[in-house]
């Protein structure tokens, strides 16, 4: 899964990225700025993570909300249309 998506709609994902990790501010997400090793760094800080859990835990977070990738003619892994909300935030594969 493309991180690129996260990081370019960053504005959308942070209130869910705030969501899954209570502890982090505001001001933290918007430092990190949708920057993956800066996340990955503030839940090893905020949550004493090793590297590898908090890969891990990045990697939980992104894969269901960049399974499906904007742009015309973009298709599922299981070559299903994707649907023009593309990339979407809380809906889960059973509301599609």
């Amino acid at each position: 899964m493309s991180w690129d998506i996260i990081e370019g709609k960053w504005k959308q994902f942070k209130g869910k990225a705030r969501e899954e990790w209570g502890e982090l501010t505001d001001d933290e997400l918007d430092q990190a700025e949708g920057d993956r090793q800066q996340l990955e760094g503030l839940l090893q800080e905020k949550y004493g993570k090793t590297k590898a859990e908090a890969k891990e835990a990045v990697d939980s977070f992104a894969a269901p909300r960049v399974e499906y990738v904007i742009g015309s003619g973009a298709t599922h892994k299981r070559s299903r249309p994707a649907p023009l909300f593309a990339v979407w935030i809380g809906v889960s594969r059973a509301d599609l």
